[in-house]
């Protein structure tokens, strides 16, 4: 299947796979320079919803862990929004007082979807959280509110306040950022990927995170660097770092065409191993990953237009 959308200046630059939660089939959410979120079913061969509200680019797309109808974006406005895409709701805007300052690059849900991490061009990493009263409470409302019955427009959530921020781990643009565990990677254009955590590593805070308890310290957003994982050729932004859904294996591209393959399910964070995949026609800059659920597939795709698919091969 091939999609042209309607604006021939459209220019998509990032995408999202889910499924419908009543057929089951697979939809597919994509945004771009248009700042326009557009949702296809593949089963129909058809653009099914789009999503107005952002003032400018969208740079990534997430769909939520556990709710397939949840989608956040992240965009050049400085803001984050988190939609509905079975209602067309906007039901969270994250920003404005303490929000980026600039683009936002990058966010991440993590693995139960409670907490969000972004990223951006003003060198920040920020948390915020979706397990607090009031998001949880315009979540549910996002799939009961009728806009013709009430003639009212949904009442959109604003969070201006994250639960944490820090400067302090890049000193440029911070293009990529995930969770791992409890943890955080993220990457700048500096050659490295900072696995880091929120606060300090004692013993009284470890008690607290496997107790749920809120920590004080947080609002001090003071970090602790567990790890730094280096590798070569990567000094050019928009270069997106992927993991497999069971945060095993870590993929990267550089910009002479090879990808980084590590081996993160390790004990040691020193332990973790890498692997370099390279092909005598691969010579452009890879500028995203993807890996299957189950990490045996690897796809990159290149700034020179063309998509490689890596297959994992069974171990004997």
């Amino acid at each position: 299947q091939c999609y042209a959308d309607p604006d021939t200046d459209e220019n998509f630059y990032t995408c999202a796979w889910s499924w419908d939660s009543d057929t089951g089939r697979p939809v597919l959410a994509a945004g771009g320079c248009r700042g326009i979120i557009r949702l296809f079913s593949p089963a129909s061969m058809n653009c099914i919803r789009h999503f107005v509200g952002h003032g400018n680019a969208i740079n990534e797309l997430k769909f939520h862990p556990q709710d397939p109808n949840l989608l956040l974006s992240v965009s050049k406005d400085h803001a984050l929004r988190l939609w509905n895409v079975k209602t067309e709701h906007n039901i969270v805007i994250f920003g404005g007082v303490e929000g980026h300052r600039d683009e936002v690059l990058s966010a991440d849900f993590n693995m139960d979807g409670s907490r969000i991490i972004s990223c951006g061009m003003d060198h920040s990493l920020k948390m915020w959280r979706c397990d607090t009263t009031s998001i949880q409470a315009a979540i549910k409302l996002s799939y009961t509110h009728s806009t013709m019955k009430t003639k009212k427009n949904f009442p959109t959530e604003l969070c201006h306040f994250p639960d944490f921020s820090t400067r302090d781990i890049h000193r440029n643009y911070v293009d990529c950022c995930k969770w791992f565990g409890d943890f955080v990677l993220s990457k700048s254009c500096e050659n490295t990927i900072v696995c880091w955590k929120p606060g300090q590593l004692d013993q009284e805070n470890m008690k607290r995170l496997s107790h749920n308890e809120p920590d004080p310290k947080l609002s001090e957003n003071k970090v602790t660097v567990i790890h730094k994982i280096g590798f070569k050729d990567c000094e050019i932004w928009f270069v997106r770092f992927s993991m497999d859904r069971f945060q095993k294996i870590m993929a990267l591209g550089n910009q002479i065409g090879r990808t980084y393959v590590w081996d993160m399910d390790v004990q040691e964070p020193s332990h973790i191993k890498y692997s370099v995949l390279s092909h005598p026609k691969c010579i452009s800059a890879i500028r995203q990953t993807s890996l299957s659920k189950d990490g045996k597939i690897l796809i990159c795709v290149c700034d020179d237009g063309t998509v490689w698919r890596w297959d994992k091969e069974p171990q004997h």
